[in-house]
């Protein structure tokens, strides 16, 4: 299976009103793993006209604000009109293929990804008709969940702390957020949950 890890950093958590200040997309694929740090990825830093956001998702994401700043070109710089068209021009490169309406459509992994990436991303002009996401959506939150002691879903700080990580900080890097996601699934490849489960005895 092929899927993409895709993280974004943001001004703040409406999508209306905030916008996107980072979209990093990996390709991962299962039958053919590779190093982390050798897998193709996609990294955009987005600019718009002003800033409207949050002072703490501002606060956050100061490093990226600099970025943003530097008079120097910088090749991973783009508008929120060419975000989606360069994203399909890298999963194309990559092998993925179009549907009938000539739309990418990929499954996508990421930490709550259902309930705020989608939600910037289907604000670009694009979506659905150059990019789309497939509906089943991948959160590793699922497979660190203990079903007997948690109240909700854990955040991805625990998601690590339970996979062992050397560290358990979380980056608020969009590229290091959706490696450490494929990062948190590669156990549940050999494994996964439905070998877990002993068959039913009659």
């Amino acid at each position: 299976m092929r899927y993409i890890s895709l993280d974004l950093e943001t001004t703040g958590g409406r999508p209306a009103r905030h916008q996107i200040l980072e979209l990093a997309a990996v390709v991962e694929d299962t039958k053919n793993l590779r190093p982390l740090a050798e897998l193709p990825y996609f990294r955009r830093v987005v600019c718009h006209p002003e800033y409207v956001g949050t002072a703490g998702a501002l606060a956050l994401n100061a490093g990226l604000l600099r970025e943003l700043a530097q008079k120097e070109p910088n090749p991973e710089l783009c508008e929120p009109v060419e975000l989606l068209s360069q994203l399909r021009e890298f999963l194309l490169a990559q092998g993925f293929k179009t549907d009938k309406k000539d739309c990418v459509a990929v499954t996508m992994a990421g930490k709550n990804i259902a309930s705020f990436d989608l939600g910037f991303l289907r604000e670009l002009p694009g979506y659905g008709t150059l990019v789309r996401a497939e509906p089943a959506m991948l959160d590793p939150a699922a497979f660190y969940l203990n079903w007997r002691k948690d109240t909700r879903l854990p955040t991805m700080q625990t998601c690590k702390a339970r996979a062992h990580f050397a560290d358990d900080t979380v980056a608020h890097q969009a590229l290091a957020d959706a490696l450490d996601v494929i990062e948190l699934l590669r156990p549940f490849y050999e494994r996964p949950a439905y070998k877990m489960i002993d068959p039913v005895k009659e």
